[in-house]
């Protein structure tokens, strides 16, 4: 992903610092491979897209920081992402906030704070939106979510084509859209889809972007709307898997360009902002998580590693965040070797489910080795259950070119509060 990330030496020489400077187990980011995946993703669909970044995907408060001045909007799903957002110095018009079970006081803060649009995914929501913003006296902006009839085959997740509680089902839109537009203190500024996740597959993607151009042409027509804003799901995937093959981001822009061009010449949708909105495949694969072999045992014929962070700190390594099958994640030994050895790694947890690899083929493995697992910089530590049997949380690392930053948050984002005046970031940096 990145001229650090292809060299191994290099990439293994930062990662020896991070281990020998803040320990282990630890979560590395590399804000070089990020950036160079929003160059890529600028030069391929930035003609007609602007870039949200769902900050579900990592919502570390000092990767918030550096993404603020990189990326136009940001996408919450609670009100602690939302305040996250604020404290990183995201202004509250650039965030957008979706989620199908908004509490009405997250939703009466976020307003009163002034949140640039509210994506709506029910009447009830709409409701109780329009009362809150009735009794400030403002006029909300939201976006309605659409859920799609159908969806590809190809993709990770599916928010569309079957029962879901995202967004209004298209089949309904006749009914509901309505209800929602007739509110006197919501302003319907335009349309959200994020019907599916996780896809490897141009052709997929492409004609899912297909879909959503389509469902926006007839709902904008239906009901004669001129959308300022449209959000389209990106659902890109990352390579997790040794087999996996990454995604040809040419092939994906090339494939839905003339479908695009066609939707922003309609004289409909001509000054309308089409946003991408995107986190797994921005920071994906630019992070690592490093952990140490605590022991080496022998069992029944089977080499097994034990290591210092589990599935307590990764749980999609461990198979256990939607995988039907258990996959290995892409990983090495930090500084490399010759022979191949089948070893399984654990985690320390007193659990049988608490797996890192089943027979992976890595240099042989002693005690003390690092062992550094690709594809963790999204859907890692947030997705964990971290208090389980109560082992100390990870280390989280920003690197930055040669510079080395401690980004570990604290244990709960309901405390963060907006920015005022003159705040600092701490800083605690090694050159």
């Amino acid at each position: 992903m990145s001229t650090l990330a292809a060299d191994e030496q290099s990439l293994d020489g930062v990662l020896g610092r991070v281990a020998e400077n803040f320990g282990t187990p630890a979560f590395v980011y590399l804000t070089d491979a990020i950036e160079q995946r929003l160059a890529e993703l600028r030069a391929r669909m930035g003609r007609w897209f602007s870039f949200s970044y769902a900050a579900k995907s990592n919502p570390n408060p000092e990767l918030l920081r550096w993404l603020a001045p990189r990326v136009e909007y940001i996408d919450v799903s609670s009100i602690g992402e939302f305040r996250l957002a604020r404290a990183a110095g995201w202004a509250p018009e650039r965030a957008s906030f979706t989620g199908p079970g908004k509490r009405d006081s997250e939703i009466e803060e976020a307003i009163a704070d002034g949140l640039g649009e509210l994506v709506v995914e029910s009447v009830r929501e709409a409701v109780v939106a329009d009362r809150v913003a009735r009794a400030i006296g403002r006029v909300q902006s939201v976006l309605v979510r659409l859920s799609p009839s159908r969806i590809p085959r190809g993709f990770g997740d599916h928010m569309g084509g079957r029962p879901s509680p995202f967004g209004l089902d298209i089949e309904s839109v006749a009914e509901e859209l309505p209800r929602i537009l007739a509110l006197q203190h919501l302003r319907v500024v335009g349309f959200h889809i994020y019907s599916g996740t996780q896809c490897l597959k141009p052709e997929a993607i492409c004609e899912n972007y297909r879909i959503f151009l389509e469902t926006f042409r007839t709902v904008c027509a239906d009901f004669g709307l001129t959308p300022q804003r449209l959000v389209f799901g990106s659902g890109l995937g990352i390579p997790y898997h040794p087999a996996d093959r990454g995604l040809d981001l040419t092939q994906v822009a090339g494939g839905v360009a003339p479908d695009l061009e066609g939707f922003i010449g309609d004289v409909r949708f001509h000054q309308t902002s089409l946003t991408l909105e995107l986190g797994r495949f921005l920071v994906g694969e630019a992070g690592y998580f490093l952990t140490r072999i605590i022991s080496i045992k022998e069992s029944r014929g089977s080499r097994i590693g034990i290591c210092d962070g589990g599935m307590n700190n990764h749980l999609p390594a461990s198979g256990h965040f939607g995988m039907v099958i258990h996959r290995n994640y892409r990983m090495h030994r930090v500084g490399g070797g010759e022979a191949l050895e089948k070893i399984d790694l654990v985690g320390p947890l007193c659990t049988s489910i608490d797996r890192l690899a089943s027979g992976v083929f890595l240099p042989r493995l002693k005690e003390g080795d690092l062992v550094a697992i690709h594809g963790s910089g999204a859907y890692g530590l947030t997705a964990s259950p971290l208090h389980f049997i109560s082992h100390p949380l990870p280390r989280e690392v920003l690197v930055e070119g040669a510079r080395l930053r401690d980004a570990t948050r604290a244990l709960s984002f309901n405390d963060a509060k907006a920015p005022r005046a003159g705040d600092q970031p701490d800083e605690k940096a090694i050159n």
